[in-house]
């Protein structure tokens, strides 16, 4: 577990990845020299990750699936060959109705069905039931707002994809990698993080955040959909919420320091009118967590 200190920090860094060391020391009160280096250490333990995830829509990525599966023989083995599927951006060992489930991502429900087939092609898959998601009301880490029109250019496709691989690359860096001066750089990513392009977060151990246990729960809705998955994201410990169509009306996550909270996480699921839970289970496992995305290669002139 952290000290308070690091876990404001952490909470700040998912809050805005790029957000300054004078900024940070602002906010819990003590030097920013000793917020860099308390930073630092966070980042080089492994307890957060500060990425850059990219719009779905600006990569064209916009058809999810989140798939249900059970399987013969080991599951650990399956859930590994499974999460090796570059379409598969989530994968995790459950305790419920099936023994894992994953996340596909692609371009279109043709994709979609083209990487679901992939799927239940890896050994020791016995089924794999699909929900297609439609729309998603809450992501504690993606971008989740309509991207407005935007026009991109080579330089700012290498911005995207630097701030991918580190989210908190200086400005110096990028500059140098770009070829423009700081201030430039600056802008452009400044741009890029406000139109929604890109969100800069930090993505963090929950362990270390006290939040131990994490399980799935899929929603059966009467009445107005949209008002119940709102009033469902808007639940303490919802980390993730989509509507879509399948055996559900809503999939979603949920986080909680011990099973009694998460139970407590479903009972506050269950009060909300017209909700029923039709199943949940518990995550044992996450094998895989990646919001990283195949971008296009743009050779910078002179580069």
């Amino acid at each position: 577990m952290l000290d308070a200190v690091d876990a404001v920090l952490v909470r700040e860094l998912q809050r805005d990845g790029r957000a300054t060391f004078q900024a940070l020391a602002d906010r819990v009160g003590l030097s920013r020299t000793a917020v860099r280096a308390r930073v630092q250490n966070l980042l080089e333990t492994g307890v957060v990750r500060v990425v850059g995830i990219v719009h779905a829509a600006v990569v064209g990525a916009e058809a999810i699936g989140h798939v249900s599966v059970t399987v013969e023989g080991s599951a650990r083995e399956v859930a590994d060959a499974v999460a090796g599927l570059p379409a598969v951006s989530f994968a995790a060992l459950t305790a419920g109705p099936h023994d894992l489930v994953a996340q596909v991502r692609t371009r279109d429900d043709a994709a979609l069905a083209t990487e679901v087939d992939r799927l239940r092609s890896v050994p020791g898959v016995r089924s794999a039931e699909v929900f297609r998601s439609v729309c998603t009301v809450r992501d504690t880490h993606a971008v989740v707002r309509e991207l407005g029109e935007v026009t991109l250019d080579d330089i700012d496709w290498r911005l995207l994809q630097e701030l991918q691989r580190d989210g908190r690359a200086p400005y110096t860096r990028l500059a140098h990698i770009i070829g423009l001066s700081q201030a430039a750089t600056r802008a452009r990513v400044v741009r890029l993080m406000r139109t929604g392009v890109i969100q800069v977060t930090g993505l963090a151990d929950p362990l270390a955040l006290g939040a131990a246990e994490l399980g799935g729960f899929g929603l059966l809705v009467t009445g107005g959909l949209r008002k119940a998955a709102e009033a469902v994201a808007a639940q303490d410990g919802v980390r993730y919420l989509a509507t879509g169509f399948g055996r559900y009306d809503i999939v979603g996550q949920a986080e909680a320091a011990s099973r009694a909270e998460l139970v407590a996480v479903l009972d506050g699921i269950r009060s909300v009118p017209g909700v029923t839970v039709r199943e949940s289970w518990h995550h044992l496992d996450v094998v895989k967590e990646s919001y990283a995305v195949e971008l296009p290669e743009r050779p910078l002139n002179g580069a």
